[in-house]
Order: structure tokens, then sequence, then C-alpha cells
């Protein structure tokens, strides 16, 4: 489908159609309707969908065959080949179909409805729909299809009714040559269950046996011959029933291309049918088709919200207005106004109702639309590139019979160049003839639409007092985003709104500020909350210099005591050292300690200090564990 159609949302709309259509031939042709370019055509088309909804208004929903099989079941009788019981059972279901259904148009003749007459289009061959409810009943020929299978069918059902009788006198003769107490059907034989060791009391045939070997299943035979009759019997019965079969087949094979044009004309007929439903369903009506370049909608609703909630557009366009510029603030409604157009333009050109009470709709040979950011990383395109991309697309293709729908022109880019962009776009449009619809924010885009002829402003409305947007279309008047309005409701101080409307509006702000009456909201300044801050990790301590002078290994004076020690470890964060003194370690602050002897000149360089410091039962501990893994060993300083 036309990707610009489909960013209308048109084909949901045919989506919903075809859910009213019965037949699949006829969902096909409205998947595929587009809207047409003939204006006879239209005409037409949109005449049968008024028509159509007179009627369901008037007589309710036509009864319409569903026709699915009926294609393959008129082949294969024309053929020759013969058609099931339950296959002519539905030719003769789709003939009731058709008289039910020429029955309900000739009504609306009396109203002189002219879809009405598609009845002189339907035939329904009275005799050969009789003649199929006779003879076929329930998926099978009915006993009363001939006198011949009817006489069988009674000589077959006495003589399995006295087959029966026999059987169930010899079962009760012989109880004790009995495996059950039944009489049972093996491959079409009525049996006895007779013992194995018992074969011989009970004449017959053995027909089968069991799994084990001994019950067999014997045919007596005085049945026998009884059973050869009722064989020869259902013969006769298959063979009655296959000629009534061929004779029907060939009935509805001389009738094939009567019921082929009535198959044909009721599919016309679920297409017209299925758009009255629709018409009814939105609650639609018939808008007025002309090629004059004009537009003229009021109270429009988009199909796809739901009427409770949607808020009618009024809009026009056409005569010395080209285009219309719609600005307002987001989310007020602007891209569904002009999606609204688009697809009610769409709609009326296919020869549909649209939702509104009254509209004047101009054939358009394209509908064109950028609609949405279009961003696409598989190709590597920006919002702006893919909006730019499409926007050349449609520039290349517009015409003087063309409408154009563009949304937030010139957005995604540097807002003067972007500005700049929407200017000579809107140009270009004019030029080219074709009716516009464009949404934007830009204040310059507003200016040149205003002193620009051919093009006028409309807006959004939107409530400043309860900051909502009002989806209400305001065509002649400029919208504002209303940014500085939502900001002063919600409490921005004056200082900063005054800087805002200067940045915005240059010199002209004060004349902006006046009108933000900024002596009635947003005094004072901003009143900072309290938070918690970020709880940072502490930074250690910083050993100093002295401390950090004593080296492993090095000899020293501990004060008071005035004893001789060894540097067992460097200092810590606090300063303290841990000294050897006559084989035991304590902590002392480097404050108590002087160098008595440096390490470097007490032992050589890679000295290992364990000797030192370990005993030797630690030491071999370490040795082992060095080697390898050993869980039992604990070293203890």
């Amino acid at each position: 489908m036309n990707t610009d159609y489909r960013t209308l949302e048109y084909h949901t709309i045919l989506e919903q159609l075809a859910n009213f259509a019965v037949t699949e031939t006829a969902r096909e042709r409205i998947r595929s309707l587009t809207p047409c370019l003939s204006e006879l055509e239209l005409t037409r088309l949109m005449r049968d969908t008024t028509q159509a909804r007179r009627m369901l208004d008037t007589f309710g929903s036509p009864s319409l065959p569903a026709m699915d099989l009926l294609e393959a079941y008129l082949d294969s009788a024309v053929r020759g080949e013969l058609l099931a019981a339950e296959q002519i059972e539905y030719v003769g279901t789709f003939l009731a179909a058709v008289k039910r259904l020429r029955d309900y148009l000739i009504r609306g003749q009396q109203l002189q409805i002219g879809i009405a007459y598609y009845s002189e289009n339907l035939c329904e061959m009275e005799e050969l729909r009789q003649e199929i409810v006779r003879c076929i009943r329930s998926g099978r020929v009915d006993d009363y299809a001939s006198k011949v299978l009817k006489d069988i069918r009674r000589s077959i059902s006495f003589l399995e009714d006295k087959i029966r009788a026999r059987a169930d006198a010899i079962l009760k003769n012989n109880k004790s040559c009995m495996a059950e107490a039944f009489v049972v059907n093996r491959s079409g034989h009525i049996c006895l269950p007779v013992k194995k060791d018992q074969k011989s009391k009970i004449p017959g045939s053995v027909i089968d046996k069991s799994s084990t070997g001994a019950t067999l299943f014997i045919e007596p035979a005085s049945i026998a011959k009884m059973s050869e009759e009722l064989f020869l019997l259902k013969l006769d019965e298959e063979n009655e029933e296959r000629r009534i079969l061929y004779t029907l087949t060939g009935m509805i094979a001389d009738e094939a291309q009567r019921m082929q044009n009535s198959q044909r004309t009721i599919v016309n007929l679920d297409f017209v049918f299925a758009k009255g439903k629709l018409s009814a369903s939105m609650e639609a009506s018939e808008p007025e088709i002309s090629t004059d370049r004009c537009i003229r909608i009021s109270k429009g609703r988009h199909p796809l919200l739901d009427p409770k909630e949607c808020v009618p557009l009024d809009f026009e366009i056409g005569g010395e207005v080209q285009g219309i510029v719609i600005t307002g603030p987001n989310t007020g409604g602007k891209t569904v106004a002009i999606k609204t157009v688009g697809l009610l333009c769409l709609m009326a050109c296919s020869g549909l109702h649209i939702p509104c009470d009254y509209a004047k709709i101009c054939m358009n040979n394209q509908v064109l639309c950028d609609i949405g950011d279009g961003q696409n990383i598989s190709e590597n395109l920006s919002t702006f590139s893919a909006h730019l991309t499409n926007i050349i697309r449609i520039l290349k293709s517009a015409g003087p019979e063309s409408l154009v729908l563009l949304d937030e022109l010139g957005s995604g880019t540097d807002p003067a160049e972007g500005m700049g962009i929407a200017v000579s776009i809107l140009e270009q449009l004019k030029e080219c003839g074709c009716l516009f619809l464009v949404t934007t924010h830009y204040p310059e885009v507003k200016e040149y639409a205003k002193d620009r002829p051919g093009i006028q402003n409309a807006r959004m409305a939107f409530d400043r007092e309860s900051l909502r947007p009002l989806y209400r279309l305001e065509i002649g008047r400029e919208g504002e985003s209303c940014a500085l309005y939502i900001a002063k409701r919600l409490g921005l101080p004056d200082d900063m709104l005054r800087r805002a409307a200067q940045a915005a509006y240059g010199e002209a702000y004060e004349e902006n500020i006046r009108d933000l009456a900024l002596e009635a909201y947003g005094k004072g300044r901003i009143k900072r909350e309290h938070v918690p801050g970020i709880e940072r990790i502490p930074d250690k301590k910083k050993v100093s210099d002295r401390a950090a002078s004593f080296v492993r290994g090095d000899s020293v004076m501990v004060y008071p005591e005035k004893k001789i020690g060894i540097v067992v470890e460097p200092a810590d964060d606090q300063g303290r050292i841990l000294v050897q003194i006559r084989k035991e370690k304590q902590l002392c602050s480097h404050k108590r300690l002087r160098l008595h002897v440096p390490a470097s000149r007490l032992y050589p360089p890679d000295y290992d200090f364990s000797i030192v410091f370990d005993s030797v039962e630690n030491r071999k501990k370490r040795h082992q564990m060095e080697r390898k893994y050993s869980g039992d060993l604990e070293i203890q300083n």
C-alpha cells in the first residue's frame, strides 16, 4: 500500500470495512480499494454506499451467503464429476440464500432505491432448489428422493430386522456354546461369538476370531443366505443414490452459468453493503464530491478515535486560501487535525461515507504527507534527514490536484536554518498550486503565513487557566506555544519569566510581559529544597616524613625503656611502627623511636627477614605451604 495512505491509517479503515464483508472475494476487493480518479466512477460508488445505508436503516441487514466453496463445486459439476450429497446440499443452501436476498431487494424497490434492482441479476432457480431440498437432507440422499429408493430402503430395514431376530434366536438356543451373550458385527456380517471347542455345534462360516483364538465369530448358515440378499439390496441402494446424485449434478451443471452470475452479483452487493455497514457503525454521512479545489468539513471526527472523546473538527480550505499553517502547543491536536483531514479525503474519494455533519470534499489525484519523525537507524537517517528526504519526494510529485500534509515543518535541525527551509518549502508548495496543511512551532513561519496571500494561519485552542489543550482548530488565528503561560501557572518566578520573555521576543518582550501579568504569578525566587548530599569515603591520613623514614630491618632505640629493637613493619596511617624487642612484637609510635643502625648497614639486599622475625616452626610451615596446598596448616604471628 502507498506509504502516505498507511501513514494516515487508511489501511486500518479498509480492514474495518473488510470485517463487514461476508465473502472472501469482497474482502480482497476491499483491501485493494484506492481513491478513485474518475468523477463518474466515484459518483457511482458514493451513490451505492448511500443507497446501501438507506436499505440497512430501513430493512436491516441482508442475508448474504459466504460462497467459499461454490465455485469449486460448480466447476466439478461442469466437468462431469459426481457431487457428493453434502456438496449438492451446499448448492441448495446457496440457492435458498439467493431467494432470501432477492426478496429483501424487492422490498427496496418499493422505495425506488437503486441498488434494490440488483435483484434482476439474481436467478432464483426455484425448481432446482426445491428438487435439492426434496432429495437431499442432512448431508445424505433422502428416502423420498425416489419411490425405488424408498422401497429398497424399506426392504433393507425389514431384512436387517429379520437377520437380527434369527441371530438372537440361535444365540438364545445355544447359550452353552457361546463365549458372550450378544450378537456382533464382523466385516458387515452378523456373527455369533462361539467357543472354539463348540465350533461343530453351530454350522456356518468363520468370519473372524478373537486375539487369543479362544472365540470364533461364526455367521450361521441360516443367516448367510439372508446376508447375501441384504448385500444385493445395498448395492441396489447405492446405485439408486448415485443415479439421483448424477441427476442433481447434471441439473446443477446446466444452471452453473446462471449461478455464477448470481455469485458475482452477490459479491458486488457484499462490497456495497459492507460500505453501508461501515457508514452505520461510524454514524457517518455522505460527503459532497467536487472537482473544485475546495474542502469543507463541519463537525468532522477522526474515524479511529472514540466519538465520545473526540472533539469535532471544523475545517475549510480552497478558493482564495491555498494553504493553512497550524500552530499551537505540543499535544494540542495539530497532528490529529491534519491526519483527520487527510483520512476523510481518502475515504470520501474511495466512495465511503465519513463521520461528520456535513462535508464537501474535492477529488485529489494524490494525498502526500510527511508525518512522524521517520528516523531510520538501518539507513542512517536522522529525524531531519528523514523529513527532508520525504519532503523532496513530495515536492517532486505534488501538482495542482494534490493535497499535501506536512507535520512539524523544518523541525529536527538548527532553528534558524529550519525556519528558512520551512519558508522555502511553503513557497514551493504555493507555486505548484496544491492544497496544503502544515503544522509548525516557528513564529517566523506564522509571520510569513500572515503576510503571504493564499496562506492562512490557524491554531489549536488552549485553555490558559486549566493548562489543557482544547483540541479545537481555530482558522484565521495565530497559535502560540503557551510555554511562558504554562511556566507562569506552574510557579516560575518573575525574574526567570522576564529573562525568558526577553530572550524569546527581543525588543517586544515588554508587551509579552504585560500579557503574562507577572505581578500576579511567580513572585520571588526559586526556593531551594534540602536534598541529601553524597557521602564520600574519608581520605587516609598522610604518614609523616619521620614515620615513613623507618624501614624493615632498621635497628632502633625504643624510649623511654631505651631498649634496642628491629622494625618488623613500616608505619601505618596513624604513624605506628611494629617493632620486635627480644622476640616480642609490639606497636610503637614513631615518636618513641630513634634510628640506631639502618637496615642497609646490617643486612645485604633482598635479605630474607623471616629468619629474624619467624619462628622455626612457622618457617617450616611456610616452606611447606609454598610447595603445595595444606589445608590443616596455620601460621601464627
